[in-house]
Parts: structure tokens; sequence; C-alpha cells
């Protein structure tokens, strides 16, 4: 067991929640006990606790062979009792975290506070963390160690670098295994309930004009029971019957514009569509999520376009096969 082995394995566990953390990057955390593997966490969600602050509370889980009895998502609540914990406790104990652990107080504790008053035997960082005022949190911590995996942490907090500046463009996409995209739902019930999660949290959901037509979506998150996210209909006419049910949800802002100048605000942006979506954005998507069943169909919709992807990470959701690509240009 080495190193890149552990890290690898945060990376993994990371993966899992990418996008769903926006605004915060996608962070995962693995931490050992002479060699053993005692916890794999990651951050999950904006405002609750970091991957560091999960995988700690885990693995003290693991080695008291008990279960606290704590609101783990309440990151102060956790900073608490793990401060509370007998001194040196993890002092045998290494963590690999894929970003440097935050120097900052936010709307949780500094994380890089906690592992510098909890002495573990070492903290192994992929990268660090490249926003101003947010690093600097390695210097707080002894027996650090920075570059394990470097790129491929890189990798992983890409979307959150994009959304500092502008719009993080996704593209979401399900297919059959060769390549159909009609004839109803084409993925299992968990990519479904996967693509309910991140319309949560996106800033806007945006849709074309012919899918609104002619599929009459609703376009909610009955899956996760969540608030249905805001959306933007690409179109050059506003002719659309009001009674299709995404018009009917309430607290929920729908607009008809065929202008791409909102892209330029910092914000997560989920794009569902065909063909004819792809091709008009495709300068404009950083990233595409496909989801992929194992069926073959007879249908004749697919997406009929040209694009060179490269496959980012890829894991599954029930029977289907989740990945997360990229355009790279021919």
């Amino acid at each position: 067991m080495n190193d890149q082995f552990f890290m690898q394995l945060a990376l993994n566990k990371a993966w899992e929640y990418q996008g769903l953390t926006y605004p915060n990057p996608a962070v995962g955390a693995l931490i050992t006990h002479r060699g053993k593997i005692l916890s794999i966490q990651a951050h999950q969600k904006a405002g609750t606790s970091h991957a560091e602050v999960l995988a700690l509370i885990s693995a003290y889980e693991s080695m008291s062979n008990s279960s606290v009895d704590i609101d783990t998502t309440n990151a102060k609540e956790v900073h608490k009792f793990l401060l509370d914990l007998p001194q040196n406790i993890f002092s045998e104990c290494t963590i690999y975290v894929t970003l440097e652990p935050c120097s900052h107080e936010g709307k949780t504790p500094s994380c890089a506070s906690l592992l510098q008053k909890l002495n573990l035997l070492r903290v192994v960082i992929g990268i660090k963390d490249p926003i101003p005022g947010h690093d600097g949190g390695a210097k707080k911590i002894k027996n650090v160690q920075i570059g394990i995996l470097e790129n491929a942490c890189q990798r992983l907090i890409e979307p959150f670098l994009i959304w500092q500046e502008r719009a993080f463009v996704l593209f979401k996409l399900a297919q059959t295994s060769n390549g159909k995209i009609g004839g109803g739902y084409l993925s299992s019930k968990a990519s479904l309930r996967h693509v309910h999660q991140l319309r949560e949290v996106c800033d806007t959901l945006f849709i074309g004009g012919n899918t609104v037509r002619e599929d009459r979506p609703t376009l909610d998150c009955r899956f996760t029971e969540g608030k249905a996210p805001n959306v933007r209909i690409y179109s050059k006419k506003d002719n659309f019957d009001r009674e299709i049910p995404l018009f009917g949800i309430e607290n929920r802002k729908v607009e008809v514009s065929n202008d791409l100048g909102f892209l330029k605000k910092p914000s997560l942006v989920l794009v569902e569509g065909g063909e004819g979506m792809l091709n008009a954005l495709k300068e404009k998507i950083d990233w595409l999520l496909i989801y992929q069943t194992p069926k073959l169909s007879t249908n004749n919709l697919t997406y009929n376009t040209t694009m060179n992807l490269q496959f980012l990470h890829q894991e599954k959701k029930d029977v289907d096969l989740m990945i997360w690509s990229r355009d790279i240009g021919h």
C-alpha cells in the first residue's frame, strides 16, 4: 500500500459528489492507522462538514467500535466533539486529503486548525488550495506532504475553478449502449436520482425549445423531493404552451431567450437536451456527463455529431455506467 493508492481511493470517493457540493469543491479524505484503512469520506454538501471532518469522525467510530450520537453534517458540533477526545488519539493515523485543508473560518470551522490540534502522524495532501485567502492551511500543520496524484486532484476541482470566473456548463446526456437517446426513460432509478440531485444545486437548468415543445417535460426534483431548478429555454420564439408541466411549478423562474450572455456569470449551469442543443452549445460546454444504460435500441434518435472525448472518471449507477468527460477537440 502506498500514498498514491490511498489518495486514489479518496479521489474516487470525492467524484461521487462531483457537482453536488456546489459552490464548494469536491474533496475526498481517507484515514489509515498503521497502514489499515479506517475511513473514506467526501464533502457532500456546501455548508456541511468537510471531507476531513467526516473522515475523522468515521475513523473514531472505527477505532472505538461505536457510533457517535451527534449530527455529523454539523461541522461545528463535530469539530467540538473531536477536540474533546483524549489527546493524541489520532497520533498514529495518517490522513490523505485531495485538497489542502481550509485555513479560513467560513460556514464551517477551519480544518487546518483542527488537524493542527489533533496532531496526526502524517497529513498527505493532493494539491494546494488555489483560491487566495483559502490557502495556507498546510503551513499550520506538522508532518505535511503535498503533491500526491497532483494532476488527478487538479482535475477533480476544475469545475470549482471555472465557476469562480464564469458559468461551468455541464451537458447531461443519457443513451443506450448503441448511442440511441429516444424512447422514454433510458436511465436507472439511481441515475435519475443523481440527475435530480444536480438539478437541485444548479443555478440554471438550460434546455432547448424543441425539447419543451415535443416532450412537454416537468423538469423537477421529484426523485429527491427537492426544489425544482430555475429553467432557461433556448429559443428564438416564445410560442410555448403554458400548460406544459414545467410552467406550472411554484417558486420557479422560467425564461425564454436565445442570448447566451448569462454564461459569463459565475454559476453552475446544467444542460439537458438533444442533438440541437449539443451542437448549438458545443463551444460553451465544459464537461459532459454521460449515463449509458446497458440496452440496445432501434430508436432513430441519436447525437449525430462529432466530438473527441476524454473520459475523466467513471462509476456505476445501478446498472448504468456514468462517465464524466470533456471534449478535447480534434
